[in-house]
């Protein structure tokens, strides 16, 4: 057996282990990659740690520890909130503003597990709150997760950008992000006519026979007797409260109604926007600047910024370095340590040309984004990302195929079936959603993410790939 197949066939085991075991992926790429390199392929140990990626493992620390501080602070919350007023009212707008503020949270650094556990609690209590279908408000919040998930400072983007930029092949980080982000809006306006949307348009929150349920109190005057003043029933002047007419004419006590405690609402318990909250927001407006405008490196501009406000606010730095996405780091880390074991040895090369040889670059390029779309619906996207796009670089080297079109592609293939219920996004969605309501959403998650591994890669293809304009 050549050293080729045992590698991939040690790749497959990776993730197949990974997903149907405990045991985390990247802990178990690295060992792979010590084992297959050591017995079989005779890699030393320092060719094995050459492979570890130490400007992306910057990256992911950098972000994720800028991203603990601002949920520290309250900037986290101050986002949510005041996004979620924006819509004043208009039911129909609260999955949209869903939308938009997980996008932001993944585009400014946020991991997209970790967003979703952020906004998704909210969200569901929206969906209970105003009658919203908790599948509509679940799938709104992981196609906005994806859809900032690709900015050239999130962490999909990162990983993304990353990879095409070591491996030689030209690229396109803004219009990557861009095309990502159109069509996670295109997908979640079929999800909002196709899971009740057109029933929301032209509610308001409050207005009559459209209160909130669950308990929720009305927000109109109180109806009538319920302490206070009334008009005596003679026409005379009004009684006061607790005081009515008795039987003959007399008066006596009315019982005082029982105090009613308002339930807590989501909107109103905005944060104050103060000092350290506006000092976040610059930093963040700062870090996607740099990154933009003077193509400044992300991890460390994140790591300047939270050092800048760690000094100018200590305690929002308490406690963020454990809150870092130490989990994603050594998942991201751990496969691109392996991919690299098998770029070293050929491995890489030998299964592109393998592809460019079917003979149909198209067939290859569409073959590729199944692979991708089929194994993130299990397994994690962020891995998929770190081996799929090495894997189809000398197929991409080629020229027959546009690379960026190409990458576009699976990028969006590999993220947009994180809608599943088994992948972590989908889980978190599930988990929060109302509880007896919970085994109807796995299902229709479940479908709606088989259904994306199944029509994304073909639309994507038809979409960057086949036209041949990028």
């Amino acid at each position: 057996m050549s050293d080729h197949v045992i590698s991939i066939i040690a790749l497959a085991l990776v993730f197949t282990i990974a997903t149907f075991t405990s045991v985390h992926m990247g802990a178990l790429a690295i060992v792979a990659a010590f084992l297959v390199g050591s017995l079989f392929v005779g890699q030393t140990s320092d060719d094995i740690f050459g492979g570890f990626p130490g400007d992306l493992f910057v990256v992911l620390v950098g972000v994720t520890f800028l991203f603990a501080i601002a949920k520290n602070n309250g900037t986290v919350d101050w986002l949510v909130h005041a996004s979620t007023r924006a819509v004043r009212g208009r039911i129909a707008l609260i999955p949209w503003a869903m939308f938009l503020v997980t996008a932001v949270l993944t585009a400014v650094g946020a991991v997209v597990p970790a967003a979703v556990a952020i906004i998704a609690p909210i969200g569901m209590g929206f969906a209970a709150r105003y009658r919203i279908n908790p599948v509509l408000l679940g799938l709104f919040i992981i196609n906005g997760a994806s859809a900032g998930g690709f900015s050239p400072i999130s962490i999909f983007g990162s990983i993304t950008n990353g990879v095409v930029e070591r491996n030689g092949l030209p690229g396109n980080p803004t219009l990557l992000f861009v095309s990502s982000f159109l069509f996670n809006v295109l997908l979640s306006l079929v999800v909002f006519f196709m899971f009740g949307g057109r029933s929301l348009i032209g509610r308001r929150a409050g207005a009559p026979g459209d209160l909130p349920q669950d308990g929720a109190e009305p927000t109109g005057p109180p109806p009538h007797g319920d302490g206070v003043p009334d008009t005596h029933p003679s026409g005379g002047t009004p009684v006061p409260a607790g005081v009515g007419t008795g039987p003959k004419g007399g008066t006596a006590t009315l019982r005082s109604p029982a105090p009613v405690t308002p339930l807590p609402d989501p909107v109103a318990d905005e944060a104050r926007l103060d000092r350290v909250k506006v000092l976040t927001l610059l930093g963040l407006l700062s870090l996607v600047v740099g990154a933009l405008f003077f193509d400044l490196n992300v991890g460390l501009l994140s790591l300047t910024v939270t050092v800048v406000l760690s000094l100018l606010s200590p305690a929002s730095a308490k406690g963020a370095v454990d809150r870092c996405a130490w989990s994603t780091v050594l998942l991201v880390c751990g496969i691109v340590t392996f991919v690299s074991m098998m770029e070293r040895i050929g491995t890489i090369d030998w299964l592109g040309e393998s592809v460019a040889g079917i003979g149909a670059p198209l067939i290859g390029a569409l073959l590729i984004c199944f692979i991708g779309s089929v194994v993130s619906a299990f397994a994690s996207t962020t891995g998929i990302l770190g081996a799929l796009i090495p894997l189809a670089v000398p197929f991409l080297l080629a020229g027959e195929v546009g690379a960026v079109g190409m990458v576009i592609a699976l990028a969006i293939s590999s993220s947009v079936v994180d809608s599943s219920p088994v992948s972590t996004s989908g889980a978190l969605v599930t988990a929060n959603a109302p509880e007896g309501r919970r085994d109807e959403v796995f299902k229709r998650l479940m479908v709606w993410g088989m259904s994306m591994a199944a029509v994304a890669p073909p639309v994507t293809w038809l979409l960057f790939v086949v036209p041949g304009w990028l």
